[in-house]
């Protein structure tokens, strides 16, 4: 059984269905496909944990009762308990547990379940920003220098933008922007959080500059590692709520936040350099993105040793070419001074404006 399948509506989030009874699924399979979409699926609640706080409608089998009783997931909107009226147990009391807001019994629910799958699923509380995911291809491909420039960009566009930094063990992206001296809460006061944030408070508190929010690493206070999943969650949908745009910087080998942001992007940019090594590296690092994200890219960085052209490269790494980052005399300069990474003007800074345009102004059709 696959653990995801695409939606038939191109960039939607897909619904999330927690079963483990074989005969429920075909029947929650069949209504999907009668209202025109496809699922997420998860055995048990462990599986589900990545996608729960993310998908826009999360449909749970009465037979998960016993598994919930172990597990503890984030409060969320738009749970559903579905079961069958002539089966055990209702599912009354696992909806209160859960926090669901029905409980449909099959065959008489059907129809109603048809329209909540096929129904406008953007109201739950994630419309707004737009997420950008970067992740290299290789280390030092220059995917955080290239996060620091899309926010850098985006909000001197004076766009409302939230950076995330979500590499524990990175060089940090207060460094590039040079703002680790600046004041404000980090990731060590929030990797407990779970469920839906004050996005407006989160804001507030986090360090930042006119439009532009970070949210980083404190090198001080120890941070639980891995990074929860929740907190990742509750940090993106919360940037949504308050950002015209968030970017995400992620690490090379993924984790179950980084795997919890890549869901929730709307685009994913591949950073690549124009080398043969990094290009064989970015291959194998693709095929594992792309099991968590339907929009990905590549960016290919700059210059080419051996002369190999970027489109030569994204076709290799079997992906769409975004964009090519071009040598800047002044970059390594400016980053070891602690200024913005992109300039006025500069290759970085025009890559950056474009993508920047492609994603916020091209319409999601059904955002989370």
């Amino acid at each position: 059984m696959p653990a995801a399948a695409t939606s038939v509506r191109s960039g939607a989030r897909l619904p999330l269905v927690v079963t483990g009874d074989p005969e429920l699924l075909d029947d929650l399979l069949r209504l999907a496909a009668a209202a025109g979409t496809e699922v997420d699926v998860a055995m048990d609640p462990p599986a589900a944990r990545a996608r729960w706080s993310l998908a826009p409608l999360v449909v749970v089998g009465t037979d998960q009762a016993p598994a919930f009783e172990h597990v503890r997931l984030p409060p969320r909107r738009r749970i559903v308990v579905v079961g069958r009226a002539d089966g055990p147990a209702p599912g009354w009391e696992l909806a209160e547990q859960i926090g669901a807001e029905h409980v449909a019994l099959l065959p008489a629910a059907e129809p109603w379940l048809v329209d909540r799958f096929g129904g406008d699923l953007t109201g739950d509380g994630r419309s707004g920003g737009r997420v950008i995911a970067v992740l290299g291809g290789r280390g030092g491909a220059g995917a955080s220098v290239l996060a620091a420039g899309l926010a850098v960009t985006a909000a001197r566009q004076k766009r409302r933008t939230l950076l995330v930094d979500a590499d524990p063990l990175g060089g940090g992206l207060d460094l590039i922007l040079g703002w680790e001296e600046l004041d404000g809460m980090r990731w060590s006061a929030l990797a407990e959080s779970q469920g839906r944030l004050d996005a407006g408070a989160l804001a507030r508190v986090l360090p930042s500059r006119d439009s532009l929010v970070m949210l980083s690493f404190d090198r001080g206070d120890a941070v639980p590692l891995p990074l929860p999943a929740e907190a990742m969650a509750a940090a993106l949908d919360a940037g949504r709520r308050a950002h015209d745009l968030v970017v995400v910087d992620l690490p090379r080998r993924l984790d179950a936040a980084a795997v919890a942001a890549l869901q929730a992007a709307d685009r994913t940019f591949l950073v690549v350099p124009a080398e043969l090594r990094a290009t064989a590296a970015a291959i194998q690092v693709a095929k594992v993105a792309r099991l968590h994200c339907t929009d990905l890219a590549v960016v290919v960085r700059g210059p080419a040793p051996s002369k190999l052209r970027a489109a030569e490269v994204a076709r290799s790494v079997g992906l769409t070419l975004a964009g090519e980052l071009k040598p800047e005399d002044d970059l390594c300069k400016r980053l070891e001074r602690g200024e913005a990474p992109a300039g006025a003007r500069g290759p970085l800074h025009a890559l950056c404006s474009r993508l920047i345009g492609d994603v916020i102004d091209t319409p999601a059709e059904a955002p989370a």
